[in-house]
């Protein structure tokens, strides 16, 4: 007799060249993941070749009952770690039947953003460090936490090891691994400062692919912890006090950026990100204003600065890139529970296309 593992890891290349595809978008609140399967007749690598779908989207918040279909459209495919063999992972965005983006679908106006050949000629490269946290789920606190209590205060946790202060790595390197499965451009991972909290970060990527990797990659990081028995939260402050919170730092750079003299071009890319900093803020995180306090590792969040290798700016410059003279920026602002379709495109269009 099977057991239930062998059924779930059963290999269909053995007697079918039909696979199964995990179609996958982005909730009604911004944040959450949803996504269903459904069979193809062979492997696809091309996600233009992919046929659209539909979905109940009153049952997801975006559509009213009376009118309730959403369709939709395949962007970007990833190897699905969990099926493995030529299953894939599909990243779709979401529009009415008359193909109008749907209010929650962000991606359309990035991608418009991304396709202008001025900021196509840039080539951006982002990084984004996403940051989580760990819960335990019938109590909804840190995992490694006593419950009802306290750890030590912070100071042993980051990028520690040992069973009194690193809780979780399981979950965190069966999802690095995962992700490179994937072929998510995943570059590493590290323990935070509070205890159970973690940090993986994407990139370098180019401009919308990086955003694709992001929801991918908190994708299969839920569904690691849902295997787990773990629950996983974005919350930018997850615990009041004296803890750090939990953002999405982006790094970024353009060619220009990149080459000789770009050290003045981030100069004046951070000046322009400056004059837009309350636009910024306003579209990088719900529950922000919570971590953004001034402390913990952060700037105020009505206060706009930056500084060299400074993490208490809203912009940090590295050491690497003043002394070269050229490299890159990190907007240390995001929240961990941010948009990355907003946030990347944003800066692309602040840096590269608005005009004072």
């Amino acid at each position: 007799m099977s057991l239930l593992a062998d059924l779930v890891n059963l290999d269909l290349s053995d007697n079918s060249e039909k696979i199964i595809a995990e179609y996958i978008w982005v909730g009604g609140s911004g944040i959450d993941m949803r996504s269903k399967a459904r069979t193809l007749s062979g492997p696809v690598t091309d996600p233009s070749k992919l046929p659209k779908w539909n979905y109940d989207g009153s049952s997801t918040g975006q559509a009213p009952g009376k009118d309730s279909e959403v369709i939709l459209y395949p962007q970007a495919i990833f190897k699905d770690p969990f099926r493995r063999g030529n299953n894939i992972l599909v990243m779709c965005d979401a529009y009415t039947p008359a193909g109008e983006p749907i209010p929650t679908n962000k991606r359309h106006a990035a991608a418009e953003i991304f396709a202008n050949p001025a900021v196509v000629a840039e080539v951006p490269w982002y990084g984004i460090e996403q940051e989580y946290t760990l819960l335990q789920k019938d109590v909804n606190w840190p995992l490694g936490w006593p419950i009802g209590g306290y750890p030590g205060p912070q100071g042993p946790y980051y990028c520690s090891i040992g069973a009194d202060k690193s809780f979780g790595r399981d979950i965190v390197d069966a999802h690095y691994k995962a992700c490179l499965y994937a072929g998510i451009n995943i570059s590493g991972i590290n323990g935070e400062v509070m205890p159970g909290q973690w940090e993986f970060q994407v990139g370098p990527s180019v401009g919308i692919s990086a955003s694709d990797e992001v929801w991918i990659a908190r994708y299969i990081l839920e569904r690691i912890t849902e295997i787990a028995g773990v629950v996983v939260s974005f919350d930018p402050k997850p615990i009041p006090g004296d803890w750090n919170g939990a953002g999405a730092h982006t790094n970024y750079s353009t060619k220009s950026m990149r080459e000789e003299g770009g050290y003045e071009i981030i100069k004046k890319a951070i000046e322009k990100l400056g004059l837009r900093h309350k636009e910024h803020i306003s579209a990088y995180g719900e529950g922000n204003e919570r971590r953004l306090t001034g402390h913990h590792e952060t700037a105020d969040i009505n206060t706009f600065l930056w500084g060299v290798a400074n993490r208490g700016a809203s912009i940090r410059v590295g050491r690497d890139t003043e002394k070269e003279g050229k490299g890159y920026f990190e907007d240390r602002r995001p929240a961990s529970n941010m948009d990355p379709y907003i946030v990347t495109s944003m800066i692309a269009e602040t840096t590269l296309l608005w005009k004072p």
